[in-house]
Formats: structure tokens, sequence, C-alpha cells
């Protein structure tokens, strides 16, 4: 299925959920991996808001993207963030949605407030 780069330059993206494992199997426990790399996949929540609007959504990202020095409420970064719709049938019922992705996830800064009153 087709991944849609979503730009973010103009956007402030705060974590609200601590990076944690991706679960691949809840009965069993099983981390989710990589399909290309192996590589353990990590989820988090983020509030991303734009032009006045926001949305909380789960990111996931590789677990050597995960930067040292994340905290709660602070912003982030989302280097190579994309979108992928998806579907599925669960218990005989049709589900959809969007998952995103990310390359990493970094510490970034506030953006500068404009037209701030001195």
């Amino acid at each position: 299925m087709r991944t849609i780069r979503v730009e973010t330059s103009a956007a402030t993206i705060l974590l609200t959920e601590a990076p944690e494992p991706k679960v691949r199997d809840r009965q069993t426990g099983e981390i989710a991996k990589d399909a290309v790399s192996g590589e353990a996949l990590m989820t988090m929540g983020v509030v991303y808001i734009e032009e006045g609007e926001s949305s909380l959504i789960k990111v996931t990202v590789p677990e050597s993207g995960v930067s040292e020095g994340l905290a709660l409420g602070a912003p982030v970064s989302l280097p190579g963030l994309v979108a992928r719709p998806w579907e599925s049938v669960f218990n005989g019922q049709q589900r959809h949605g969007i998952a995103f992705r990310a390359a990493a996830v970094t510490p970034a800064a506030f953006p500068a407030a404009t037209g701030a009153a001195a």
C-alpha cells in the first residue's frame, strides 16, 4: 500500500506517551519487528499541532531511532514521518485507519512565538 510523506516543518509536535515496545501479538507478548531490518519497533503518542488544529496520533519508530533526552510534554521532531492507510477484517468486521511511521524521534525546540507583545 502507498505511503504518504508528512511535511512537519510548520507543525509543533509534542510527546504525550513515552516510547514503548510495539506489541505484535497481545496474547504471546511478541514484539513487532521491522520487516526489512528485523529491528524491534517502538510506539509513542504525540499531539500534532498545525494551523491551530491538533490531532493525537501514535507513531512507530525503530528502536535505534529513539533518542535520549525525550520528555513528556516536550516538543519532538519526527524525521521521515509517513502515513500509510490500512484496512483489515477483525472478528468479521471491516476496520481501517492510518498508520504513522518515522525514521526517528528526537528532542526539538518550541517554535519562536510570532507576533507576541513585548
